[in-house]
């Protein structure tokens, strides 16, 4: 956007002051059109988030990352450790999804789609709406010694602040270890589960910390999101632009008066009534261009819209809009830029698809057990011993598995037993011998095919190296 004289905005952030101090924020309750959209949006959300960790698709939660077991579950779909490759292009996609809309539409997966805007703007303000009131009660509330009625206030609030928190890990927790574990030690109780509650109330410590306190710092100094749209945005992203050329016109902003004829004065739109200011949940001037602490939350723009209402003059001086869109009055483009990375996000979705199609329920992996040569035995066989270990990815055992010899004539005996079971998501390991006739062997090391069958059902082939000796034939 254009730029404006005074430039010396740049140089701090709006929540710090003169001094370095913090300048604590204290955003007016926002109320229009887009606020609507936006709580419906985040209701929405709010509801998928705390129901997600309880949703069972064939029996895998939704959506699930643990971390400490390697195991995650994206939209229903399981990946086990082996298949971290899965795990890191699902991210990509995810990745590349947000910088494609931050391309087209700037921050506005920070306004509308955060959890950290969602909980504080329409959970934790909203209950400090609720019980301090708006704007300028607040910053009275704050200025005032603590007397019974700010005690009580700032007391009531605190706490359901905490117990929110506290429901907030309990989610988190849900994410991390799963909802059936999270449930059973509910019911066992916290004296059974001391390193859960241990990690409950560091986690509750930090959420409450987060809202209660450090609030839009998070997404001003915390959170990366807004360094990477400096580089992503250009002239054509849509963003919640003040439109300049309107509201500052041959002589700039000036107080509304009544009666006034502002376009035979050369007046700009801009009544300077700072409301956009005021709601804020930043603390910036939209009107200074686009700027690091804007999260594209629209709330300015209800602001402006509701003013512009109430003077007689058309809304829409702070809008979605791009820097090319006021200035040239040019329609939104699907640029080169962006087809670009469409391309690549539907090229990544294409993989995905592809490897979780060909990916099986049953992973085997057979390898030579370290240190062991070959066994000649009777008959011109030749032994070699392996150890194995089957991954099942499903949601029901796996009975009657064995191995057969797919590459070569021989045979395959399990040390325990013929036929073992692998148990839902779970592992099966043991040892095998694989028995070959020496003249069957054209190297001192063949790659043999092994397949692993349950029943008459071929579910997994998987390879091995088998060590014969340096000459046989």
């Amino acid at each position: 956007m254009e730029a404006p004289k005074n430039e010396s905005f740049r140089d701090s952030i709006g929540t710090i002051d003169e001094e370095g101090k913090r300048s604590w924020v204290y955003p007016k309750k926002p109320s229009g059109k887009f606020y609507e959209y936006r709580k419906y949006v985040s209701y929405f959300l709010l509801i998928f988030l705390f129901g997600a960790p309880f949703i069972k698709i064939n029996g895998n939660q939704f959506l699930l990352f643990n971390f400490l077991e390697r195991r995650f579950n994206i939209f229903g779909f399981p990946f086990w450790p082996q298949d971290f490759h899965l795990f890191v292009i699902s991210m990509l996609i995810g990745v590349v999804f947000i910088i494609l809309f931050t391309v087209a539409f700037g921050r506005i997966f920070c306004g509308w789609i955060c959890p950290q805007t969602i909980f504080l703007e329409m959970v934790f303000r909203r209950i400090e709406y609720a019980i301090e009131g708006d704007r300028g009660k607040q910053i009275r509330l704050d200025k005032q010694v603590w007397n019974a009625e700010k005690i009580k206030k700032k007391g009531l609030k605190w706490f359901i602040f905490f117990i929110i928190s506290f429901l907030i890990a309990n989610i988190f927790l849900a994410y991390i270890i799963g909802s059936d574990k999270l449930l059973e030690y509910i019911l066992e109780g916290p004296t059974e589960n001391w390193n859960t509650l241990i990690s409950l109330t560091i986690f509750t410590g930090v959420f409450y910390f987060v809202f209660a306190w450090f609030r839009e710092q998070v997404c001003i100094i915390a959170c990366p999101y807004g360094r990477l749209q400096g580089v992503l945005l250009d002239n054509k992203s849509i963003v919640v632009a003040y439109d300049h050329k309107r509201g500052e016109k041959e002589e700039g902003r000036a107080k509304f008066k009544k009666n006034e004829d502002r376009e035979a004065s050369g007046k700009g739109d801009c009544i300077d009534c700072f409301q956009c200011v005021h709601v804020c949940p930043t603390g910036i001037d939209i009107r200074n261009g686009t700027q690091l602490e804007c999260v594209n939350c629209t709330a300015c723009i209800d602001a402006c819209d509701s003013i512009m209402e109430a003077v007689n003059l058309p809304q829409g001086l702070i809008r979605y809009a791009s820097e090319e869109n006021i200035e040239k009055k040019t329609k939104f483009k699907f640029t080169s830029r962006l087809k670009g990375y469409t391309a690549v996000l539907f090229i990544l979705i294409g993989v995905l698809a592809g490897m979780l199609f060909l990916r099986n329920d049953v992973e085997a992996r057979v390898l030579r057990l370290p240190g062991q040569l070959y066994e000649h035995k009777d008959n011109n066989m030749i032994s070699n011993v392996f150890t194995f270990k089957l991954i099942n990815k499903t949601t029901e055992d796996v009975d009657s598995v064995h191995f057969k010899l797919l590459s070569h004539k021989g045979t395959i005996k399990l040390v325990t037993h013929d036929e073992f079971q692998v148990p839902k998501q779970g592992l099966a390991e043991g040892t095998l011998f694989i028995e070959i006739n020496g003249s069957a062997l054209t190297g001192d090391k063949d790659k043999v095919k092994i397949g692993v069958y349950s029943g008459d059902k071929l579910m997994e082939t998987t390879t091995a190296t088998f060590l014969g000796p340096r000459s046989y034939k």
